[in-house]
C-alpha cells in the first residue's frame, strides 16, 4: 500500500509538469512564438548612426508601353521608398534630401515630402531635392521619447525611368542631406537599399538666424509670396508679390498662371487683369451652385487656370483696378541694378471659397505655378511652401509692423535650354574622288525610327558624286 501511494504522489507532482510540455498555455506561447519574430528591427545602419540616417530602397517596377526594342529607350513606372530620421542631439530644421537620380527619372508622386524643384510630375534626370511637407523639420529622439513620427520621415515615390534590364529598380547615383553644416561619406548599397549616415561639420560655424516657425525663405531668380490680408467665412483677400533678384535675367508683358484645388475662384482684381472672363464658367461650376444670387458677369474670372497680367501705366491711378504701390508696369520686371523701382511687382485678388472651406481659418493656396514673358527666359517653378508671415509698415503710419495672416513662397528660377542636335550635316570631298564622303548616320537626327529596318549605329555608305545633283 505505501508503495502505491509513493507513486501516486509521484504522478501528481509530475502531472503539471507533463501539462506545460504537452499543452503550452497562451502567455508562453505569445512571448515565444510568431509574434516575438515579427517585432521590426531597425537596419544595422540605424542603429549605428549618431546624426541624421538616410535610405533609398526601391521596391521593383513594369514595363509600360509603348513597348520598344531599343532597351534606353524603354519606359518602366517604378515604385521606391526614401527615409530619413534623426539619431542625433541636435533638431534638424527644414530637412532637404537630395536623390542623385541618372536613369532620366520622372517623378510622378511622392507621400510625406514634396520636391522643392518642382511640381509633380517633374523631371529629376539630375536628380531632386525631396522637403518635409507637412513634417518639416526633425526633432529629436530624447525630447519626444523616441516618437517616430517626430522624428523622422517615410517617402513613398511613384516615377518612371527609362533604360536598364530586368524587373530591379536602379539605385540612383547618391543620397545625402543638403543643409548647411552637414557632411555625408559616400552611400553604401547592398542588396536593392541604399543609405548613408550624415553628421555635423565641427567646423561648421552657422550663422545666427532668426527662429522661425515654419521653413526658412529661399532664394532664386524670382521670389514669389502669396499673402493672406484680411480673411472672412466665405472669401479672403490675397497679395502676390513677385521680385526679381536675377542679376541678368528680365521679363516682358509677364503672364501669371496658377491651378486651384478646391474650386475657389477670383472675384476682384487690383493692381492685375485676368486675359478671359467667362461667367458661364462661374455658373455651370460648383461656385455657381453655392453662391446662387451672386452676381457672375462682375466677377474677374472663375478659371481654374488663369491667366493673370499685369495693368499698363496709364491704369495706375484708375479707382477701381489701380491705386496699389508698385504696380501697373505693363508687365516690365528688371533686375534691381538696373532700375529697383521695376524689380518688384504687386496685385491683391479677393479669393470666394467654396464648401467644406467655409472657415476663416481654411487657406490653400494655388498649386501649379508658371511665369513666362516675351522672348524671356524660361522659369521653373517649385511649390508653394509655408513660411514665416509676412511683416508690413502699418497703414497708420506708425512705427508699428502689421503682419500677413499667412504666406507662403513660391521660387522660380531660369533653366538652361537643352542642346538642340543638329539638323543639317556638310560634308567636303575633293571633285577627283569617286565618291562623296558621307556624312554620318543619322547626323540629322533619328527620332522614332523602326529599329527592325534601320541601324542608328550602322557605317555610313559612300555615294557616287552623281547621286547628289
Amino acid at each position: 500500500m505505501k508503495i502505491r501511494y509513493v507513486h501516486l504522489n509521484l504522478l501528481l507532482l509530475l502531472l503539471p509538469i507533463i501539462n506545460l510540455l504537452l499543452f503550452p498555455t497562451p502567455s508562453l506561447a505569445q512571448d515565444y512564438g510568431e509574434d516575438a519574430e515579427k517585432k521590426d528591427t531597425p537596419p544595422p545602419g540605424l542603429a549605428r548612426c549618431n546624426g541624421v540616417y538616410m535610405s533609398y530602397s526601391s521596391g521593383g517596377r513594369e514595363k509600360l508601353y509603348p513597348r520598344t526594342k531599343n532597351v534606353t529607350a524603354q519606359a518602366w513606372s517604378f515604385k521606391a521608398t526614401a527615409m530619413i530620421v534623426n539619431t542625433g542631439t541636435e533638431e534638424v530644421k527644414g530637412w532637404e534630401m537630395f536623390v542623385g537620380y541618372r536613369h532620366r527619372e520622372i517623378i510622378v508622386s511622392a507621400t510625406g515630402a514634396v520636391s522643392s524643384d518642382g511640381d509633380f510630375p517633374y523631371d529629376a534626370s539630375n536628380g531632386t531635392t525631396f522637403i518635409g511637407s507637412p513634417n518639416t523639420d526633425l526633432k529629436t529622439s530624447i525630447e519626444t521619447a523616441g516618437d517616430y513620427t517626430q522624428i523622422s520621415t517615410n517617402i513613398e515615390i511613384t516615377g518612371t525611368l527609362f533604360g536598364g534590364r530586368g524587373t530591379a529598380t536602379p539605385l540612383p547615383r547618391t543620397i545625402k542631406l543638403v543643409n548647411d553644416g552637414w557632411e555625408c561619406p559616400a552611400a553604401n548599397s547592398k542588396g536593392g537599399t541604399m543609405q548613408v549616415c550624415c553628421k555635423r561639420n565641427p567646423k561648421f560655424k552657422a550663422k545666427e538666424k532668426k527662429k522661425t516657425k515654419f521653413m526658412r525663405r529661399r532664394h532664386g531668380d524670382l521670389n514669389i509670396i502669396y499673402d493672406v490680408l484680411q480673411a472672412y467665412t466665405s472669401n479672403y483677400m490675397a497679395q502676390v508679390t513677385i521680385d526679381n533678384d536675377s542679376p541678368l535675367g528680365r521679363l516682358d508683358h509677364w503672364n501669371l498662371t496658377w491651378e486651384w484645388m478646391r474650386g475657389e475662384f477670383i472675384h476682384s482684381l487690383r493692381g492685375a487683369y485676368s486675359a478671359e472672363k467667362n461667367p458661364s464658367e462661374c455658373l455651370h461650376s460648383k461656385a455657381g451652385q453655392f453662391y446662387g444670387d451672386l452676381d457672375f458677369s462682375q466677377v474677374a474670372t472663375c478659371q481654374k487656370k488663369p491667366i493673370i497680367k499685369d495693368l499698363p501705366a496709364e491704369r495706375k491711378d484708375d479707382k477701381l483696378l489701380g491705386k496699389l504701390p508698385l504696380c501697373c508696369k505693363n508687365g516690365t520686371l528688371l533686375p534691381a541694378h538696373m532700375d529697383s523701382s521695376k524689380s518688384r511687382a504687386i496685385f491683391q485678388l479677393q479669393v470666394y471659397k467654396v464648401p467644406p472651406d467655409q472657415n476663416r481659418t481654411a487657406f490653400f493656396p494655388p498649386q501649379h505655378w508658371k511665369i513666362d514673358g516675351i522672348v524671356n527666359p524660361q522659369y521653373k517653378c517649385g511649390t508653394p511652401i509655408r513660411v514665416d508671415a509676412t511683416g508690413f509698415p502699418d497703414p497708420s503710419g506708425l512705427q508699428a509692423t502689421t503682419y500677413a495672416i499667412a504666406s507662403w513662397q513660391v521660387v522660380c528660377n531660369i533653366t538652361k535650354p537643352k542642346p538642340k542636335a543638329a539638323r543639317c550635316c556638310v560634308s567636303y570631298s575633293a571633285f577627283y574622288n569617286d565618291s562623296a564622303i558621307p556624312c554620318n548616320t543619322c547626323a540629322c537626327g533619328c527620332g522614332d525610327i523602326d529599329t527592325d529596318t534601320c541601324n542608328a549605329n550602322a557605317r555610313p555608305l559612300l555615294l557616287p558624286p552623281d547621286s547628289l545633283h
